[in-house]
């Protein structure tokens, strides 16, 4: 059985915890930066998309 979770709401959590423990470094500014784009849905939402959904696909396919 597969569980699934909205983009949108998995980076707003792991932004919420990046604010709140106060990291800093380039996986922060990764994770704000895609959150940005997912809740905005901008020009380049489309790419980012395809491009996430491809990496879960392979992490995915990695795991069976």
């Amino acid at each position: 059985m597969g569980f699934t979770i909205s983009a949108v709401l998995l980076f707003g959590i792991a932004s919420f915890f990046v604010l709140k423990t106060k990291a800093a470094g380039a996986g922060a500014a990764i994770v704000l930066f895609l959150f940005g784009f997912f809740t905005a849905g901008t020009g380049a939402y489309e790419p980012i998309t395809n491009l996430v959904q491809s990496a879960a696909t392979a992490l995915t396919d990695i795991a069976e």
